[in-house]
C-alpha cells in the first residue's frame, strides 16, 4: 500500500484491446491499497479476465455515425450514460477517472467534466482513437504506448507520458525467459492467431505459405492456430493435404505458454498483441487488419518493424469479405481474391524463410522485439493515476519526463537499458 487509500474509475469499452490494461491497471491500483471501479458496456461487463475485487457498472453509450437521423437516439444514451456516471461519482467519490478508449469512454469522461474530476486517458495504439482524440485537449493526463502517436494534436505535447500498454501478468513473467533454443535441425515452433475470433484471411493463406517453404525447413514445422469456429475443419484439411502438423482451436486458455515455446508469431498488430510480442521477445509477420480505423494497426507495426523485431505484410483491402451468390461479377471477385491471397502465401512464406533460415536470425529479430518492450507500463500508468488525489505530480513520474520530448528520451534510455542488460 502506498499512503492513504483513493478511489479511481477506469472507464473502458468492451473488447480485449480496451480491457486487458485496463485490468492489468486496476489489479496494479488494487495491489497499492486503492479501491477502483469499471464503468464500461453490456460486453465489458462479461469479458473474461475481469478481476473478483472489481465491481462493473455498465451505462449507455454510443457512436453517432455518419447517418444523422440516429442522432438524436446516439446523445440521448450519451447524456443518460453521462447522468449515471454522475452519481457513481457522488457515491464513490474518486480521485480521477481513467479512459482507456471506446464508446462507453465519452459518457464517462463527460461526468468527470461536469463533476471536476482529474482525468486521463491511456491510448493503446498509434493512433489516437476517435473518442481520446476528442478529449485530449480536455483531460489532465495523456498515456500512451508509443514514443510517436498519430492524429495528436503538438500543443497537447505538454501532459503526455510515454508509459505503454500494460500486459497480463502471466505474459510479463516471461520477459527474463530466454528465447527458446532453435537448431539447424531442431522444430519451428510457430504460433498463428488473429484476435479473439481469429482472422479469416490467416486461415486461408497461412497454411499455403507454410507449405511452400523449401522441404528442409518444412519438415520441421510445428504449428499452433487460433482459427474461426466456422472456418477449423477447412484448416485442419489444409494442412492435412500439406503434410504439416498443426493443432488448431478456437480459442487456447493457455496462450501464454505457447508464446513462450514460439519461435514464430503469425497474427493481426493489435495494440496488446504488439505488447505482448515486445514484452516476452518473439519474432513475428504482422497483417494488420485492413479495415481498421485510420489504419492503426499497421501504425502499430512502425516501432517493431524499424528494431528488426517484425515484418509486416499489408493486406489488400479488396480481400475483405467474401461475396455472396453466384453472380458473374461474384464469381470474378472470388477470382481475384484467389489471387491476392496466393500472392499472400507467397509473401508469408518468403519472409518465414528469410527469418528462420539461420538461427541467429530469428534470435536477432527477438532480441529487437524485446527491446522495444515497457515492461513498467503498468506501474508508470499507475504511477501518473495516483498522481491525482496524492502525491505531487513531478514526484511519481518515472517515464523520462511529464512531456512529449521527455516521455520519448524516457523510452530511449529504457530501451538503452534493455540491449544492456541483454
Amino acid at each position: 500500500m502506498t499512503g492513504a487509500s483513493r478511489h479511481y474509475v477506469l472507464a473502458a469499452g468492451g473488447t480485449g484491446g480496451h480491457l486487458i490494461p485496463a485490468f492489468a491497471l486496476a489489479a496494479e491500483l488494487h495491489a497499492r491499497g486503492h479501491h477502483v471501479a469499471l464503468v464500461t458496456d453490456e460486453r465489458g461487463a462479461k469479458l473474461p479476465g475481469k478481476p473478483d475485487f472489481l465491481p462493473a457498472h455498465v451505462i449507455p453509450a454510443s457512436k453517432l455515425g455518419k447517418n444523422p437521423l440516429r442522432w438524436p437516439s446516439g446523445v440521448r444514451a450519451i447524456m443518460d450514460g453521462r447522468a449515471m456516471a454522475m452519481r457513481l461519482y457522488e457515491s464513490f467519490q474518486p480521485s480521477a477517472i481513467v479512459g482507456f478508449g471506446g464508446y462507453p469512454v465519452f459518457p464517462a469522461l463527460l461526468a468527470a467534466m461536469a463533476c471536476e474530476v482529474p482525468s486521463v486517458i491511456h491510448e493503446q495504439n498509434a493512433v489516437l482513437g476517435r473518442v481520446n482524440r476528442f478529449f485530449a485537449g480536455r483531460v489532465d493526463a495523456i498515456a500512451t504506448a508509443y514514443p510517436e502517436v498519430a492524429r495528436l494534436n503538438p500543443k497537447h505535447a505538454g501532459k503526455v507520458h510515454l508509459v505503454g500498454n500494460p500486459v497480463r501478468a502471466e505474459v510479463l513473467s516471461l520477459r527474463d525467459e530466454p528465447f527458446p533454443a532453435f537448431v539447424e535441425d531442431g522444430l519451428l515452433r510457430v504460433l498463428v492467431t488473429g484476435g479473439s475470433q481469429g482472422a479469416r484471411v490467416l486461415s486461408e493463406v497461412v497454411p499455403d505459405g507454410l507449405a511452400m517453404l523449401q522441404p528442409a525447413l518444412r519438415q520441421r514445422l510445428q504449428v499452433t492456430q487460433q482459427c474461426r469456429p466456422e472456418d477449423i475443419d477447412a484448416v485442419r484439411a489444409r494442412y492435412r493435404s500439406h503434410d504439416i502438423p498443426a493443432e488448431l482451436a478456437t480459442y487456447f486458455e493457455d496462450m501464454a505458454t505457447r508464446l513462450a515455446d514460439a519461435h514464430l508469431f503469425i497474427g493481426r498488430a493489435g495494440a496488446s498483441t504488439i505488447a505482448e510480442l515486445t514484452a516476452v521477445g518473439r519474432p513475428a509477420i504482422l497483417v494488420p487488419l485492413p479495415i481498421a480505423t485510420d489504419d492503426h494497426q499497421a501504425a502499430n507495426c512502425r516501432e517493431i518493424v524499424k528494431a528488426g523485431g517484425a515484418r509486416m505484410i499489408r493486406q489488400p483491402m479488396s480481400t475483405v469479405g467474401v461475396p455472396e451468390g453466384s453472380s458473374d461479377s461474384a464469381n470474378a471477385r472470388r477470382r481475384k481474391q484467389s489471387e491476392i491471397f496466393q500472392k499472400l502465401a507467397k509473401d508469408i512464406s518468403r519472409q518465414i524463410q528469410a527469418m528462420a533460415q539461420h538461427p541467429e536470425t530469428l534470435a536477432t529479430a527477438a532480441h529487437g522485439a524485446w527491446n522495444c518492450g515497457r515492461p513498467r507500463a503498468v506501474e508508470d500508468l499507475a504511477d501518473l493515476v495516483e498522481s491525482f488525489g496524492g502525491a505531487e505530480l513531478m514526484d511519481v513520474i518515472r517515464v523520462g519526463g511529464n512531456n512529449a520530448r521527455g516521455a520519448s528520451q524516457g523510452a530511449v534510455a529504457g530501451q538503452g537499458a534493455a540491449r544492456d542488460r541483454a
